[in-house]
């Protein structure tokens, strides 16, 4: 084959897409690190699944099919290999611009502007991973389009293979922590069977356009003495791993347009990789305060997914990991009830449990969890009956149709309608443990009433609202989600929001990860002043991103 079209290409990825699933878990027992942030072939698998979104036809030029394929893989991207992974793919896709086929040479330009990519993407490139793999990659491929520029597509694709191989070999050389452990890069274990996997449908007669389910997967290999669960917790600095996909706003749109952020991620901690697209930032940090990111990552525009996942705690779950049993048989739930509320913010997650709050979902404005996050958390609850916490208005339907899920697994979950943290803490206060659900739910879903929420924030872009004109930067108040004071300072937004409310008992404030102590405090004695001695007052250290305060009164 001297060209290669849109249907053979897609058709590449598809089968890329199915053989990586198959071995997923033998590349994840392979990952040394002290805690994967996710695991390598798992965040791979789901990277490249993106692929499946892809609105495929025959007719598609293969340009176009390349450059939705690398946004969609851009979009599902788990994890520093699968960041890494996605923009290869966006480098092979920008090659292939405009074209309806391409020959050897074309994809040699793709395999070399998607390696250099990948390199440009990882703020400190180190040698013996996924990059050098693909770099060898990207060298052949160049080799062979330079002595023939019309090369068979299969024999171009067969001495790929041969030097990412040889590459992949002598990773162990470059990365004393594989050598130590005994085996080879995970990343670029992953990378070479996708190219293994392209390389097969590459040769088919035929070309499989659908989703193949069911592809059984292998055994996985034994995790290796130097895996992940024999080093020690303390290794791990940043224990946060924070990736989210922003979708900029106008004024940095365009590739490269947010510069300054990159900068800001580099210094926020390590394993950083940022994918600076023309309307799409993809970020991925292991960092000590994953709010802050948050906070100045939507500076740039809206937060389309957002994963924070604790490494020092998947570190102690894998060391605590029990040898693999028996399934065990069906048995009643372990508890009465259970539940599970949407949040974000260590302090506030900390509030929350105190409460009773069994399962913690990550989200909220701007970061909504899926229904398969809400339902996964449902069933982790291990209860008779399972009380959701949404915690957002945006969140609850989503809710509502994990517990009908849920309902089909004989699991009864009620959804609770809780629009924000300030409903939600309201609504634990008012559980009682020996009434029945029914009369719980009447309860806390009645006792929303008593509280009012407000919360503090910024204007991200010039705008007008309800008749009030806002300009980028100027401090917002807003009370149950409604924009209701626009001030130039948090001073006076907060002065603002609490004289709309007159009588309340207690007052209870979050502030987010943005304020400090000093700032807290001095805002508690403003706070104090106004309110009175009548008025009890708490502020709770919440830290929170986007919200400065989260403000309940009752």
């Amino acid at each position: 084959m001297k060209r290669l079209t849109s249907q053979k290409y897609y058709a590449m990825l598809l089968h890329a897409a199915q053989l990586l699933e198959a071995h997923s878990e033998t590349i994840n027992n392979m990952n040394v690190f002290p805690v994967p942030d996710g695991d390598t072939g798992s965040n791979m698998t789901m990277t490249i699944q993106g692929v499946f979104q892809v609105p495929f036809t025959p007719e598609m030029p293969l340009g176009d099919c390349a450059a939705k394929a690398a946004e969609a893989m851009l979009r599902s991207a788990r994890g520093n290999s699968g960041v890494i992974l996605s923009v290869f793919f966006r480098g092979v896709g920008r090659a292939l611009k405009g074209k309806t086929a391409a020959t050897a040479a074309d994809l040699a330009a793709g395999f070399a502007v998607g390696a250099e990519s990948a390199y440009g993407a990882v703020m400190n490139p180190t040698e013996g991973t996924i990059l050098t793999v693909m770099r060898a990659a990207a060298d052949c491929a160049k080799q062979v389009a330079k002595l023939d520029p019309e090369s068979d597509l299969e024999a171009f694709f067969a001495a790929v293979l041969t030097a990412a191989d040889g590459a992949l070999q002598k990773t162990p050389d470059l990365l004393p922590k594989l050598k130590e452990a005994g085996v080879v890069d995970a990343g670029g274990c992953g990378f070479l069977d996708i190219l293994s996997a392209m390389d097969e449908a590459l040769n088919r007669a035929e070309d499989v356009l659908e989703v193949q389910h069911g592809t059984p997967a292998p055994s996985a290999a034994p995790a290796p003495s130097g895996s992940a669960a024999a080093r020690d917790a303390a290794e791990i600095v940043y224990p946060y791993c924070t990736e989210c996909i922003i979708e900029k706003s106008a004024p940095y749109q365009g590739e490269g347009g947010a510069k300054p952020l990159h900068q800001f991620v580099e210094q926020a901690g390590d394993s950083a990789v940022f994918v600076d697209d023309d309307s799409l930032v993809k970020i991925h940090v292991h960092t000590a305060d994953p709010g802050r990111v948050l906070t100045e990552a939507l500076r740039y525009g809206s937060l389309l997914t957002v994963k924070v996942e604790n490494m020092r705690q998947q570190h102690s779950e894998l060391l605590e990991q029990p040898a693999p049993a028996e399934p065990a048989p069906v048995r009643e739930k372990s508890k009465e009830n259970a539940f599970v509320a949407v949040a974000n913010g260590e302090g506030i997650c900390a509030v929350l449990r105190d409460l009773g709050v069994d399962e913690l979902v990550t989200g909220g404005q701007t970061m909504n969890p899926s229904t398969e996050d809400l339902l996964s958390a449902i069933r982790r609850a291990d209860s008779k009956v399972v009380f959701v916490l949404p915690n957002n208005g945006n969140i609850v339907m989503a809710a509502q149709q994990a517990a009908a899920l849920a309902a089909e697994e004989d699991i009864r979950a009620i959804v609770l309608p809780t629009h924000s943290i300030q409903q939600g803490v309201t609504a634990l206060y008012a559980f009682q443990p020996h009434a029945l659900p029914e009369e719980n739910q009447e309860a806390m879903t009645e006792a929303l009433k008593t509280v009012h929420s407000m919360a503090v924030t910024y204007a991200v872009r010039d705008s007008e609202y309800d008749g009030k004109a806002i300009r980028k930067g100027q401090i917002l108040g807003l009370t149950e989600n409604k924009v209701t004071v626009v001030t130039d300072s948090k001073e006076d937004c907060v002065r603002a929001l609490l004289g709309q409310v007159t009588g309340a008992g207690c007052v209870t404030v979050f502030y987010g990860s943005d304020v400090s102590e000093e700032e807290a405090q001095a805002m508690e004695r403003q706070m104090a002043q106004q309110l009175g001695t009548g008025t009890d007052l708490v502020m709770v250290s919440g830290g929170q991103p986007v919200y400065t305060y989260l403000i309940a009164m009752e």
